[in-house]
């Protein structure tokens, strides 16, 4: 799998309604919230409850989680590392899409490289749309514990071959904008640190 363009003959199209006068039009900026951690961190349990509470506020959101996707957009990729990689180059480029269009695009992927976080951040930044990691960190233990589809204890038997956290690395954020220890604030604490962080974007 490469990331690499094969396209030939294509040219990149411009519209007529800039970003700055989208934001205006619809009065709100995008950005991309992207939740990282290990299965079972409580990623979309989290994800899914700013979401709600954005929309209550009359904020634009829109979830993009890493099981959902996989039904469709990202149907062919396992979990070799090199459609690890994949599954997050094109979930990416998608998150920048949402946000370019004045949309708060929340994304919950285990996303387990540095690399491929570190890449997804430059594609906002090269079309200057805030990116913020947020890294929902739980010790293995606990997370096992929680285990609520019950991959860890498939993983363990080996009946889940490269498996994050067990037998695939995980690569945690070193300067992530927000960290949450999951397993030591509760689902609305998180939500309201979240919100308090993207409330300069405004």
């Amino acid at each position: 799998m490469t990331s690499a363009s094969t396209a030939t003959n294509i040219t990149w199209h411009d519209g007529h309604v800039t970003p700055k006068e989208r934001a205006q039009l619809l009065k709100q900026k995008g950005l991309t919230i992207w939740f990282t951690g290990l299965s079972a961190s409580g990623k979309s349990t989290i994800a899914s409850a700013l979401e709600q509470h954005l929309l209550h506020k009359g904020v634009n959101a829109y979830r993009l989680d890493g099981d959902n996707i996989r039904f469709g957009l990202n149907k062919n990729l396992g979990f070799s590392p090199e459609d690890r990689t994949e599954n997050i180059r094109r979930i990416a480029e998608v998150s920048k899409l949402f946000a370019d269009s004045a949309t708060v695009a929340i994304t919950s992927f285990i996303s387990p490289y540095r690399a491929d976080r570190d890449s997804a951040r430059k594609l906002h930044a090269d079309a200057s749309i805030p990116f913020i990691e947020v890294y929902a960190d739980v010790p293995v233990s606990v997370a096992e514990e929680r285990d609520p589809k019950g991959l860890y204890k498939k993983a363990r038997t080996g009946e889940i071959k490269e498996f994050t956290g067990i037998s695939a690395p995980y690569e945690a954020p070193e300067n992530p904008e927000i960290h949450i220890r999951t397993d030591l604030v509760s689902i609305a604490e998180a939500v309201q640190q979240i919100t308090a962080f993207i409330e300069k974007f405004k």
